[in-house]
């Protein structure tokens, strides 16, 4: 085998594409739309939150939609290209482009109300305070003299 040839292998074996697998987007009518990537996320607690955690660079925070309700969170964006590129100019292609999405139902109450969220340096974290349904109310009976 060539010098040549052996260049040329590794180039080939190079060109190993890995694309994190898109989830197809259906409405009603059971038409499909277009495909999502789905986004990677973290969830965790501290005594008084619910936080959500994910890396979106490339995104600006208007390309960014959050829909949240007292027992789910949505999270919706669309990471652009600003320059084409030809399949045959790439060596790997890991990064996902395009639309993505995560939905996902929380592990306790919280008030949407009250929700907030941040980036900075490309990492997305929304703050959520819980509801604590346990806590009982006490309500003082006021009485017409």
């Amino acid at each position: 085998m060539t010098e040549e040839n052996k260049n040329d292998i590794f180039v080939e074996l190079a060109k190993v594409k890995s694309k994190p697998m898109p989830i197809k987007v259906e409405e009603d009518n059971d038409e499909i739309t277009e495909e999502e990537g789905q986004l990677t996320v973290d969830v965790y607690q501290d005594k008084d939150n619910i936080f959500i955690q994910s890396t979106i660079a490339g995104v600006k925070p208007d390309d960014i939609d959050i829909s949240i309700t007292n027992e789910s969170i949505t999270i919706r964006g669309k990471r652009e290209k600003e320059e084409t590129i030809e399949d045959k100019d790439y060596f790997y292609q890991e990064c996902f482009w395009g639309a993505f999405s995560r939905s996902i139902i929380l592990p306790q109450e919280v008030d949407p109300d009250k929700a907030q969220a941040s980036m900075k340096n490309g990492v997305l974290i929304i703050k959520m305070p819980k509801l604590n349904r346990a806590k009982s109310k006490t309500l003082k009976i006021k009485t017409d003299l």
